[in-house]
């Protein structure tokens, strides 16, 4: 009897407190987004009005600006998932190598995810506006002088630049981590056999490195759906609307047009779609992970 209530009191002391603060933070205002998704609530009034599915049925049937910011987003997702996770893993295959400065690289790739991403945009900003003007201007390269945030097209590629730069030093890490773990045997004895740099990389470190990966591209799903720091502090959603992701135009429905009702029925329909591709992903890289 003593032994339980010594577990139990050991359970509320440690999982306690952190179970309080999920449900507070977390599982609370959950619910209430959803309650709030059935509502014409504008966000300041005392009472909110039931309107049942309507806010859904109108996302489905007459949100253009949300379907826009959706095709934009899952656009961004894709490029920049690839190029994210290309990026990381280069880098790490190259930081792997015994060399005097590899620590310092580390590091360096790594600081951009310290950064915040309002900071971060602000200061792109700053580079793409004036700084790639000044460069152009003094070299003559076209690649300089492009509208960098005046187009859909310039717009879209210099948010994907920005988060790549932020996010691929941290994957990095990760991919070194997994790279340490290979058993250094395993390689040796496929070069004694005569197998190449790509082959050993494609038949042995890929596959034996594929639970990070499967940790990779679930962060950078995850990061690129809920894009909205740089995309806030960067472009606005602009040029007209065009490099508006969900979480922004989600967030104007909300607190700019103040129809907070509109805007937790899609942040609730959000939530579904990116928790159902995030579990398809991570169900078929799993499927890929083989044991050493």
């Amino acid at each position: 009897m003593r032994k339980k209530a010594s577990q139990l009191l050991q359970q509320i002391i440690f999982v306690g407190p952190s179970t309080v603060f999920f449900i507070l933070i977390v599982a609370a205002p959950f619910v209430l987004g959803l309650y709030y998704s059935l509502t014409s609530w504008n966000g300041i009034s005392r009472q909110a009005d039931l309107v049942g599915v309507s806010n859904y049925l109108h996302i489905f049937t007459r949100d253009l600006a949300f379907r826009n910011s959706f095709v934009f987003t899952a656009k961004f997702t894709l490029f920049s998932v690839l190029l994210t996770n290309v990026t990381a893993f280069i880098l790490a295959y190259l930081l792997t190598k015994p060399f005097r400065t590899r620590n310092v690289m580390r590091t360096v790739f790594f600081m951009p995810h310290v950064i915040g991403g309002l900071l971060l945009g602000f200061i792109w900003q700053f580079i793409f506006v004036r700084g790639f003007s000044s460069i152009g201007e003094w070299t003559g390269l076209s690649f300089f002088q492009l509208p960098w945030l005046g187009t859909e097209s310039t717009s879209f590629w210099a948010i994907i630049i920005v988060f790549v730069w932020q996010n691929a030093g941290y994957l990095m890490v990760i991919y070194i981590s997994a790279m340490n773990n290979v058993p250094k045997n395993l390689m040796e004895a496929a070069q004694v056999d005569g197998a190449g740099k790509r082959q050993v990389l494609g038949k042995i470190i890929v596959p034996l490195i594929m639970p990070a990966v499967t940790v990779c591209l679930f962060l950078a799903i995850s990061w690129s759906f809920k894009l909205f720091d740089l995309n806030l502090s960067l472009t606005k959603g602009g040029p007209f609307k065009s490099t508006e992701s969900v979480a922004l135009n989600i967030y104007n429905e909300a607190f700019n047009i103040s129809r907070f009702g509109m805007g937790s029925a899609k942040a609730i329909l959000f939530f579904l779609i990116v928790a159902v591709i995030s579990m398809l992903q991570v169900w078929a890289t799993k499927r890929k992970e083989v044991e050493m």
